[in-house]
């Protein structure tokens, strides 16, 4: 695998696969989280394609806007909201602003995560602080943001709650353990949740993506080590947003209707389980 293969991708450009065809998705309303620049940048776009109105929810409010105007110059629909998960009040605000102007809120796909960032040490060496902020972000901000949004699903007898994790938490890396803990936590938070919110017609899952291509440089993830991961895969090559936002879509959609509770590993066979 040659360097040229291992880059970064461009999501103003994205062309979006529209073969991959869900039409129950059509109006659904879809919060994304951390959708104000790369991988939940790709989601926006491509519910989009879909006849969906995502919403655009960044803790970079500028951010937002920008996929906002670029998915309106495509003849979409959606709605920017500056957020920080990390937060009650903000998330309710959130929610309430959304409720207001479509009625209506039935997808939330908790994408927002510290990661490309985070600082990489043992785990007897990192700063308290890094561990706080990870876990502030990565877990009590899916669970917040997971409260805020369940009772209008729950009014609607319909829901779709994705939480992210992340392939890395099967392998146990050194000097990532703030961030693998956190994304391992999302195992347990999704599997509770579909317990309690089955009765309501809500199914929750968790989506743990590998090695893909993104638009944010990742000190985390140095070049070398992203080739050699990427090399070890059953399928070697890098990931990418179209292989993610299609197995998103499709949880998110009426044929994933009897699938609660379950883990979609989509990360080219780096890890079986």
């Amino acid at each position: 695998m040659s360097d040229a293969e291992i880059g970064y991708i461009d999501y103003t450009t994205l062309n979006v696969d529209k073969n991959a065809t869900y039409d129950s998705l059509r109006d659904r309303v879809i919060l994304i989280t951390g959708a104000g620049q790369a991988i939940g940048r790709g989601y926006a776009h491509y519910f989009s394609a879909q006849g969906a109105i995502p919403i655009i929810a960044d803790i970079n409010g500028e951010n937002a806007e920008t996929v906002k105007q670029e998915i309106e110059d495509k003849q979409g629909k959606a709605m920017a909201i500056q957020v920080d998960v990390a937060d009650e009040q903000s998330n309710l605000d959130m929610v309430d602003k959304i409720i207001t102007k479509f009625g209506r809120l039935d997808v939330l796909i908790n994408n927002a995560a510290i990661f490309s960032q985070i600082t990489m040490a043992p785990f007897w060496e990192l700063p308290v602080e890094e561990w706080k902020r990870a876990v502030d972000v990565n877990i009590n901000g899916a669970f917040l943001c997971s409260r805020a949004v369940v009772h209008p699903m729950m009014e609607a007898k319909w829901g779709r709650i994705i939480n992210v994790s992340s392939g890395t938490m099967m392998m146990g890396r050194p000097n990532y353990l703030h961030y693998i803990t956190t994304k391992a936590a999302m195992i347990g938070m999704s599997r509770s949740m579909a317990r309690e919110l089955g009765p309501y017609g809500i199914t929750v899952n968790t989506f743990w993506p590998g090695v893909m291509q993104t638009e944010v440089e990742r000190p985390s993830v140095p070049r070398e080590m992203f080739k050699t991961m990427t090399e070890m895969q059953a399928l070697p090559r890098q990931g990418t947003i179209h292989d993610l936002a299609k197995s998103m879509m499709f949880l998110c959609s009426d044929e994933a209707a009897y699938i609660t509770g379950q883990g979609l590993i989509v990360d080219g066979g780096q890890n079986f389980i």
